[in-house]
């Protein structure tokens, strides 16, 4: 889980696979949401309660992995979840943007519809962030950054493409 390419701090911590995973996880929780005609916040709830569950799950899996994995004498159970809490950060934070939409739309500030297919785009472009961040951090030339947005951006719109067909 811990290799020297995953060890290695983009700045801000933003750049992860664990943002990633939660920015694909969230938009897949809206579109599923939006199957079953759910309001902003039943969706908001249910985003939510699912980004919690997934990430102790990855907290903990992380954790026992990097334990069973770093045969150090003075590693310990403690340093192995500290370790993972740190690399799943991003899993929650990536999660923050589309919940504030959803919960926008919860508050009635704006109107459901509204709410999720921004919270969708926001995905979008959390991820096409995340893709220009992490060949930007490389020193890739700008043509090189943009393809990297365009390519982990396109995760986002696959969801909002699996949304349309939902409806």
């Amino acid at each position: 889980m811990h290799s020297s390419t995953t060890n290695r701090r983009f700045p801000g911590g933003f750049v992860t696979e664990a943002s990633v995973y939660g920015t694909i996880l969230v938009s897949g929780m809206i579109v599923v949401a939006g199957g079953y005609g759910a309001t902003s916040w039943q969706t908001f709830l249910g985003v939510i309660g699912t980004v919690f569950v997934f990430w102790a799950a990855h907290v903990y899996a992380g954790a026992v992995v990097e334990y069973g994995l770093n045969q150090a004498q003075d590693s310990t159970m403690a340093t192995a979840v500290r370790l993972s809490l740190r690399h799943s950060l991003g899993f929650l934070t990536s999660a923050i943007p589309p919940s504030i939409v959803l919960l926008l739309g919860a508050l009635r500030a704006v109107p459901d519809d509204v709410a999720v297919w921004a919270a969708l785009w926001l995905g979008v472009v959390i991820l096409g962030a995340i893709g220009y961040s992490a060949f930007a951090f490389r020193g890739s030339p700008w043509v090189i950054r943009i393809l990297g947005c365009l390519g982990t951006s396109t995760l986002g719109i696959a969801m909002i493409l699996l949304k349309v067909l939902v409806h």
